[in-house]
């Protein structure tokens, strides 16, 4: 987000209620969120669908994926209760919608009945420390990226990966601890993060369910060879880039990695998409909505 503002060309008033708690979540969603009102803003982006379910101004709400909705399964009973009720109130409120792939405006238009006319696909790009130049973390290993959370399918890649898999990405929930086979490095630092890359055998993202996949745009951009799932988002970032595998199936990840392990296999470094065509794809979406 902070890489998008630096390159909008708008005048923006950033404003913020964290909704650090449950409590929070609710004094946000019915006190301050309604408050928000117009005269010093010509409309209100949110860029999550956490946002004012009666909207005063115009709202833009921007979608990353609709888990919460597609497989309630994998979240807690208050986060997927409560998103069951806020997330359809909310982005059926927006006056438009973005979508971070043509998968999630898929998903928005299925699952919640938005015309596909309120929807703007907007790709999602990386920060700029994720390039091809830069050290090299040592050792040879395999590389996973993500929350610790049931979607990220975790237990069966840990299974499929011979030799060392480290891990990055903060505990989440739904039980998932990094398997005792793993490096658990937690959360690292951008700069860390794409010497990771750069020095991998491979990427292996062979998630259940994702809206985008941030990692294998981070990982592309370092020149990182690539697994991922099949019949996923991933195929409208990597393309002809990644070695696409059967997530459910731990020999069809084995195979994957062993494939993309291949230096031969490594992909020349693309970014997905440019900061500034973000933004500007964004402005336009502004533009139509304040006309």
């Amino acid at each position: 987000m902070r890489a998008l503002l630096r390159h909008l060309d708008v005048d923006l008033v950033p404003v913020s209620f964290p909704a650090t708690s449950r409590a929070r979540t609710l004094v946000a969603d019915a006190a301050w969120y309604p408050l928000l009102r117009g005269g010093r803003v010509d409309l209100v982006h949110c860029p999550t669908f956490r946002g004012p379910f009666r909207p005063k101004v115009p709202l833009v709400v921007t979608v990353h994926d609709l888990a919460v909705l597609r497989r309630p399964e994998w979240f807690n009973r208050w986060t997927r209760a409560y998103s069951r009720i806020a997330v359809p109130r909310v982005v059926r409120a927006a006056t438009h919608v973005i979508a971070v792939s043509e998968f999630t405006r898929g998903e928005i238009v299925d699952l919640l009945g938005v015309p596909e006319a309120r929807i703007t696909v907007v790709a999602n790009a990386v920060e700029e420390v994720f390039t091809a130049d830069g050290p090299h973390a040592a050792g040879d290993y395999v590389l996973a990226v993500g929350t610790l959370e049931p979607r990220k399918n975790l237990a069966r890649i840990a299974a499929a990966v011979d030799g060392e898999l480290r891990v990055v990405g903060a505990r989440g929930w739904g039980g998932v601890e990094a398997p005792p086979n793993v490096t658990w490095l937690g959360d690292v630092s951008d700069a860390e993060l794409a010497a990771l890359y750069r020095g991998a055998r491979c990427l292996v993202y062979a998630s259940l369910y994702e809206g985008f996949g941030i990692p294998v745009a981070e990982a592309l951009a370092c020149g990182c060879a690539v697994v991922t799932s099949a019949g996923s988002a991933m195929a409208e970032i990597a393309g002809e880039d990644a070695v696409y595998v059967d997530p459910a199936d731990v020999g069809s990840i084995s195979a994957g990695v062993e494939r993309a392990s291949d230096p031969a296999a490594r992909p020349p470094p693309r970014r997905i998409a440019e900061w500034p065509a973000v933004a500007a794809r964004t402005r336009a979406v502004y533009d139509e909505v304040v006309g």
